[in-house]
């Protein structure tokens, strides 16, 4: 009898390890209701931590081991970053039966040409927010507005190598995807001349930066300046004219981790197109499913912070790998956070 007892012990440990799906994702990227949903719908536990920036994920998943977690969210050029390290499981698509109401035009990029590692959860812009009640109306319109010496120590620029580097490559005529050392530097000397205007580097929660009045503008992801205007319609959201930075995050699962099947079913949960409505909705990102967008509401599908015009993505440009010349901007990343 004891020992029966110890193996049913064991099995219902077992059981509750089963019904657990770890997920590390962007600060402000997944509405609870949507978490507390899939777990009353399915019984599995969701795990969930934060980060606020591709650096951080990956530096944690190196240090940690890639089984800690089940699923994670990279951005556009870490996929092909991570993929091409080994880092990655592939995707087993015959168990995500809502992966069809994804839009044909999101899928397959260069940084997954195949599809094979990765599933678009969201995509959106990085561009410029100000409040209007400070600054005026109309008062920023361009990248190298954020120049003005009048911005002394008032700016926000997210805490990320690629996008804030990316501004600076823009506003010099370059591309924001430079493999060229010589323009690369160029950008970080250019960086180096923002300082004086910057207060802080900071992705987690950019919203309430804005809302306080900390700063009064600066470089933010779309959905940070949509829930920022949602709370005080003062606070704009601009696609610069030099072109906004444009990504997808894509859901992913690293390789070894530990719950494959519920990595699989929250995916698939995800791509519902009720599920993916509420999530664009609440947290103001574009949703990469034709599905979801059809039952949106019209507050949200016309409003141009979440669902940019072709006008407002002018000079736009994607993401890519920058492959070996990632080490060049690296260096210079933290020649220019040792002067902040």
């Amino acid at each position: 009898m004891k020992i029966l007892g110890l193996l049913l012990a064991l099995f219902m440990s077992l059981s509750a390890a089963d019904k657990v799906v770890y997920v590390y994702n962007w600060s402000e990227y997944m509405p609870d209701a949507v978490i507390k949903q899939f777990t009353k719908e399915t019984g599995i536990k969701v795990k969930y931590s934060t980060y606020d920036s591709n650096e951080a994920m990956y530096a944690k998943i190196k240090t940690a081991g890639s089984s800690s977690y089940d699923i994670i969210v990279p951005s556009t050029y870490f996929v092909s970053k991570m993929s091409r390290e080994g880092m990655l499981a592939k995707i087993d698509k015959s168990k995500l039966k809502n992966y069809k109401n994804l839009d044909p035009k999101l899928l397959n990029k260069p940084f997954d040409p195949k599809g094979d590692y990765s599933v678009p959860y969201l995509w959106g812009s990085t561009g410029i927010s100000y409040n209007a009640k400070m600054l005026g109306q109309n008062a920023v319109k361009s990248w190298s507005d954020l120049w003005l010496p009048k911005y002394k120590n008032s700016e926000l620029l997210n805490d990320d190598m690629r996008e804030v580097f990316g501004i600076a490559l823009k506003v010099l005529g370059y591309s924001a995807n430079s493999t060229n050392p010589k323009e690369i530097e160029a950008a970080y000397h250019k960086l180096k001349t923002l300082m004086p205007n910057v207060k802080m580097f900071y992705s987690e929660s950019q919203k309430q930066v804005y809302l306080n009045e900390e700063v009064s503008l600066g470089m933010n992801f779309n959905g940070e300046g949509f829930m920022a205007n949602e709370e005080n319609p003062d606070i704009k959201y601009i696609y610069p004219t030099e072109g906004a930075l444009i990504w997808i995050d894509s859901l992913v699962i690293p390789k070894g981790a530990k719950n494959i099947e519920n990595a699989h079913r929250f995916i698939d949960f995800l791509l519902r197109p009720e599920i993916a409505k509420a999530i664009s909705e609440e947290i103001g990102y574009a949703s990469p499913n034709t599905e979801a967008i059809k039952l949106l509401d019209a507050k949200s599908k016309n409003n141009r912070m979440i669902y940019p015009t072709a006008k407002d993505l002018a000079k736009s440009e994607f993401q890519t790998d920058v492959g070996k010349s990632l080490s060049v901007y690296e260096k210079y990343w933290e020649m220019l956070k040792a002067t902040n």
